[in-house]
């Protein structure tokens, strides 16, 4: 799916460029074709700012979004998830970036949840990013408290697994 949309901009990589910044920040298009963060507009001087790109350009992908029926459906909708990593040793909670050896394998996810629920952890947040726009895919648990040792050991005896970061 993602490679459709991003293929309907394959014509301007300034375009494209701005397509996947939208779609990794969960930032949608509202329809009036000004960006959004859950309903809150964002200038579009500040998100060609971020890009390093002219605001015209992100004038002209938001209208475009809008002019296709696919893309209008899905970034109307969009819309963007809390991200506790960055605050995480605030809130007593501890973060765990897994690197997959091959992320289109399947059962990364599924793999790495039953290691940590047969230690009888729980999850706070568990969320992946997308092979497709990310260039180093990742798996990021959040727990509270500590990773238990034998957590640690079992996610990084995965054949799936390529690195733990903690």
């Amino acid at each position: 799916m993602w490679s459709e949309i991003l293929g309907d901009f394959s014509d301007s990589p300034s375009q494209t460029r701005v397509i996947k910044f939208l779609l990794e920040n969960g930032f949608g298009v509202n329809e009036d074709g000004r960006i959004t963060c859950n309903d809150i507009e964002i200038p579009s001087t500040q998100v060609a700012k971020a890009l390093g790109t002219d605001r015209r350009v992100v004038d002209t992908t938001a209208q475009r979004i809008l002019s296709l029926p696919l893309h209008r459906d899905i970034f109307t909708h969009m819309r963007a998830a809390p991200d506790l990593s960055r605050v995480a040793e605030h809130l007593d909670l501890s973060v765990m970036t897994i690197l997959p050896r091959d992320a289109s394998e399947k059962g990364i996810v599924s793999a790495a949840v039953r290691v940590i629920a047969e230690a009888g952890v729980s999850i706070r947040q568990i969320y992946v990013t997308d092979p497709l726009l990310s260039e180093e895919p990742r798996l990021v648990v959040i727990i509270d408290g500590e990773f238990p040792t034998p957590v640690i050991e079992g996610l990084r005896h995965l054949p799936q697994v390529r690195r733990i970061i903690l």
